[in-house]
């Protein structure tokens, strides 16, 4: 039953990464840590991972590599933080702040704030990324929102080629921290199925999207995304 549980909360989430560009983990990882706390967040990450490569795949023309570029030089020093933090410190301040530093970008977007993919702000929204996605498996956001006035095949593409290369990262620091184990291949590989099922139902959605709605989706999900990782923070 918990597999099942587990597999449908991967399959919407999938669904949802694969219309918007980022949120499979932000629907995901929030349930899996209540029904299985081990599938967070190796077995999410090698999830993600795979998924990113489906959809980097379906819309490869559309990639923004420079911008992926400088987003994943400041991911860098984020996942060392983030791998330090998941193996020896308290991880809560660290969601914490990510939490709130995401929330606070969602909420000046919503009210004026328009950013742009600029070198600088990848730098930062890639390291900010790095840590979250390091030490919860939520790592979209902050890059995503960089790219929220963009069409949505070039949001899409452009995320997905940053997660394919950036969970690479986040799964190799935390391997060196000596987290990932033959338990989170396995659990993967059963919860895989689920994924690719999210996948392909996303294909619809996206034409939805697509007619003006994906600026709005993809700051209403980096919101929900930060209130999320704050409940988890709070909780422990």
């Amino acid at each position: 039953m918990v597999v099942l549980l587990a597999g449908l909360v991967v399959a919407v989430g999938a669904l949802v990464q694969g219309a918007v560009g980022f949120g499979m983990a932000i629907v995901a990882v929030p349930f899996l840590a209540l029904l299985a706390p081990e599938l967070v967040p190796v077995p999410q990450l090698m999830l993600g991972m795979a998924h990113a490569m489906l959809a980097l795949y379906r819309e490869r023309d559309d990639v923004d590599w420079s911008g992926v570029g400088w987003a994943l030089l400041g991911r860098l020093p984020g996942a060392a933080v983030g791998a330090y933090a998941v193996a020896v410190l308290p991880t809560r301040p660290f969601l914490a702040l990510v939490a709130v530093t995401v929330l606070v970008a969602a909420a000046l977007s919503v009210v004026r704030w328009r950013p742009r993919p600029t070198p600088g702000a990848l730098l930062v929204a890639g390291a900010v990324s790095g840590v979250g996605g390091t030490a919860s498996a939520i790592a979209g956001p902050p890059v995503a929102l960089l790219y929220q006035g963009c069409a949505g095949p070039r949001v899409r593409a452009t995320m997905a080629a940053y997660f394919s290369a950036g969970a690479v990262l986040s799964l190799g620091a935390l391997a060196l921290a000596g987290e990932v184990g033959a338990g989170s291949v396995v659990a993967a590989l059963w919860l895989a199925p689920f994924m690719v099922a999210g996948f392909l139902l996303s294909g619809p959605a996206r034409a939805v999207l697509d007619r003006g709605w994906t600026r709005p989706a993809v700051v209403a999900i980096s919101a929900a995304a930060a209130l999320a990782l704050l409940a988890r923070a709070a909780a422990g």
